[in-house]
Parts: C-alpha cells; sequence; structure tokens
C-alpha cells in the first residue's frame, strides 16, 4: 500500500521507522520530510498546508492512504478537502475533521467541551481586544500564579505564566490589543494555575472505539531545571512513573470516556490520534489541553513501546474496526532527548554540519537536511536521541550516551531530563 505522511519533524521519522518495520511492507512518502526520513521513503517538496499540491501529489503517486502529523493542515480543515473532492474522497485520511481539530485550534472550544461534559480542567474566562477592559479587572480577582493562553495555535509558545499583577495586565494588553502572537491571541483564555506534575495521555480512535496508548511524560522549558522559555519539547519518556493503576483508571473514567462521548454526543467526526494534556493535582487528574495529534517529541516514546504492527493498528483505524485488535504495550521504558541549535527557541543560525550519528544508535531526524551530501541543520530542535532499558534511568543513560557521540556548531541539549522522577 502506499501511504502519505504529511510533516517533516520527528514524529514523522519516528512514524516512519515504525511503519518500515511492518510486514506489509507500506511505499511511505513524506510531505515533505527531512534528511531522516528519506530513508523509509520518498520525500516529496509539497507543504502540508498546500492542499491542492497535496491533491496533485496524492494522484500523482496513486496513494492509498494518508497520515496527519502536524496539527497545522488539521485545523485548516485538511481531512474535509480531501472528504469533498471527488478524487480523493476514497482515499482514508488519519486526523480529525476540522471541528474536531478546534480542540487544539481554539483554546475555548476546548475548555467549553470540557465543561460542556464535566471533564476536570482549571477554571477560565476568556477574552478579545473589545472585552480588555473586562479582563484586566477579572484578573485582579484572581489568585496568582496569573496564566494567560492565547486562544489559536502558537507553535506551543502562547502560554504565558506570571507571579505578578502588573506584568499579567501588560501581558494581557500586549497579547490582545498589541497583537503579540498574530491572530492566535485575537482572544485570550486566562486561567486559574494548577501547581503538579504534568504527564501525556494518548488515544488512537476510528470515531466509534478506540485504543489508549502508552502515556509520556515531556520536558518543554529550554532549561534545567524546567526554566527559561516553552520550546515544541526538550525530551520526553515513558512509561510515567508517577502514574500507578489507580490514578490510571481515573483518567479513564474522569478523562479519557467522557472525552470520547463527548465528541459522539456533540456529532463531531473524529478519526485520529488524541493528545491530553494532563497535570496530576494531589491525587487527581484535570485536563490542560487537548491536541489533535501525537506529540514531538512524545511519538518517539509512546511508538516503540506498542508491539502491534504500526501499520496494521492503522488500517484498522481508518476502516473502523480498532475494536478488533489488542492493543500490547512492552513493559520497558523509552526515553527521548533532544539536541537544539544554539539560540533556540529564539532566532538560531542553520546550515552547520552534523557529525557523529552512530548508525548503531536510534537517532531520530528532525530539522535536518542534506546539502550538497553534507548532513546539516535546518531547524531549531536539529534531532533526538531515544533510548530503551528496564527503567527510565537506563533508557535515559543510553539517550546521553548516543547524543554524546554528536557533534554541530551551537548544539545544546537539556542535562537533567528525567531529574524530577
Amino acid at each position: 500500500m502506499k501511504v502519505l505522511l504529511l510533516g517533516s519533524g520527528g514524529r514523522e521519522y519516528t512514524f516512519c521507522h515504525q511503519l518500515a518495520k511492518s510486514p506489509h511492507q507500506p511505499q511511505l512518502f513524506i510531505a515533505p520530510g527531512n534528511a531522516g526520513t528519506a530513508q523509509f521513503g520518498t520525500n516529496i517538496e509539497v507543504s502540508p498546508t498546500d492542499f491542492e499540491g497535496l491533491k496533485q501529489a496524492v494522484l500523482t503517486h496513486e496513494i492509498e492512504m494518508v497520515i496527519v502529523g502536524p496539527e497545522v493542515p488539521l485545523v485548516e480543515g485538511v481531512v474535509d478537502f480531501f472528504a469533498a473532492d471527488q478524487e480523493l474522497a476514497h482515499i482514508p485520511v488519519i486526523g480529525p475533521s476540522k471541528q474536531g481539530a478546534e480542540l487544539e485550534g481554539s483554546k475555548e472550544f476546548a475548555k467549553a467541551f470540557m465543561q460542556r461534559h464535566n471533564i476536570p480542567t482549571a477554571a477560565f474566562q476568556s477574552f478579545t481586544k473589545d472585552t480588555l477592559a473586562e479582563g484586566l479587572t477579572y484578573l485582579e480577582t484572581v489568585t496568582p500564579p496569573y496564566v494567560l493562553k492565547a486562544d489559536g495555535l502558537a507553535a506551543g509558545k502562547g502560554v504565558v505564566i506570571l507571579n505578578e499583577l502588573a506584568a499579567a495586565k501588560a501581558e494581557l494588553t500586549a497579547m490582545l490589543a498589541d497583537a503579540k502572537f498574530g491572530e492566535a491571541s485575537q482572544k485570550v483564555v486566562v486561567e486559574e494555575f494548577l501547581d503538579g506534575i504534568e504527564l501525556s495521555c494518548f488515544m488512537l480512535t476510528d470515531g466509534k472505539s478506540y485504543k489508549i496508548l502508552p502515556m509520556a511524560k515531556d520536558y518543554k522549558r529550554i532549561g534545567e531545571g524546567d526554566t527559561g522559555l516553552n520550546t515544541g519539547g526538550m525530551g520526553a519518556v515513558s512509561p510515567v512513573p508517577f502514574a500507578d493503576e489507580t490514578f490510571v483508571q481515573k483518567i479513564k473514567s474522569q478523562v479519557v470516556a467522557p472525552t470520547m462521548q463527548g465528541l459522539q454526543q456533540d456529532g463531531i467526526p473524529y478519526v485520529g490520534f488524541v493528545f491530553i494534556g494532563l497535570i496530576k493535582v494531589g491525587e487527581n487528574p484535570k485536563v490542560i489541553e487537548y491536541n489533535v495529534r501525537m506529540g514531538d517529541p512524545e511519538t518517539q516514546v509512546v511508538l516503540p513501546r506498542i508491539q502491534n504492527d504500526l501499520f496494521e493498528l492503522l488500517q484498522a483505524t481508518a476502516s473502523g474496526t480498532l475494536d478488533s485488535i489488542k492493543l500490547t504495550i512492552d513493559k520497558l521504558s523509552v526515553s527521548t532527548i533532544v539536541a537544539v541549535s544554539g539560540g533556540y527557541p529564539e532566532s538560531y543560525e542553520k546550515g552547520k554540519a552534523i557529525r557523529g550519528i552512530d548508525p548503531s544508535d536510534f537517532v531520530v531526524h528532525a530539522g535536518t537536511a542534506m546539502v550538497d551530501e553534507e548532513l546539516v541543520t535546518s531547524g531549531g530542535r536539529v534531532l533526538s536521541a531515544t533510548g530503551v532499558g528496564d527503567d527510565h534511568n537506563q533508557a535515559i543513560a543510553q539517550s546521553y550516551q548516543a547524543l554524546s557521540k554528536i557533534d554541530f556548531e551551537g548544539i545544546y541539549y537539556r542535562k537533567d531530563i528525567g531529574f524530577d522522577l
């Protein structure tokens, strides 16, 4: 079967790596892919948001299934585009409809969904430029720290947590009146601060039934000790040591089941992955956010723990027969640690030569490219090293061992991933 995977990061590399193991030997095409995905299939120079370009690629290469990696094409309606086109409508797309993608595309939509279906989350209010004065007054009633979230997609950078009221007022003004995050902050959600430890729950659904995938914990801040600016993710581990059986049962009954029931009750078509960002407050889970695709770098630690054939899982998802599959999860621990360009998540240079990747290590390509037959950096998060062990300490040690061999100008990675476990 010919499969088109949309995206160019570590998540997409990991999908390719796992799909390539399938005895069904799907023929992979990646749009646009990176230097690493090229070893598993054919990279196609098409943006995931160029829907007409995707259509031409699908027809040219006779694609039979599409897997959507990143959130932006989903929020912009790539699934609806395929469904509405006579030449494409028969091709299954793994990803939710535009309506379903609003769970990630709009923080306010997601909060209202949770409120409607009694899913535990932080108290909130949302404001626009026209109601800025009300927002500033509302901040005076909130107990600090103050949590401000741009309503739309802001590449993981639209969340600000501040301790001082004056700073929070200035930030709310910058987001709404000065469009700090562009269209993403035309509306801002002001949220109750939740104190706890974060983790992520992943599901795969065919629209009727669902499977809960391995849970993971990621590390968002650039600095060690979880300090500094937010990033797309500096590392991840799975399983999550503090998610014991009792806590996992609470996640299933209080979050997962009502989320799936809510989608069905609201008549929201949803086929694909659901990524629930959670926080453990005391002994109870609360939802921080929904994402409508797999996470990056969490995919790098979740997929290797699934013992099933990933291609068969996705075929069952596409055909609505997911309930016929018994999901088997490996007990081993997996970690991934991300190496980034110097200066990331702010400005950074590209085109730095990458050396020292050991072919025997599980090194995941993300922001990499081939230029004149030389592997170079082409993004902020360049690559990650994935380790496997009997426990998370062994896995993390293996990740650091692999990273210690790799070098490019300005390379940086956190030395404390897993420090809080």
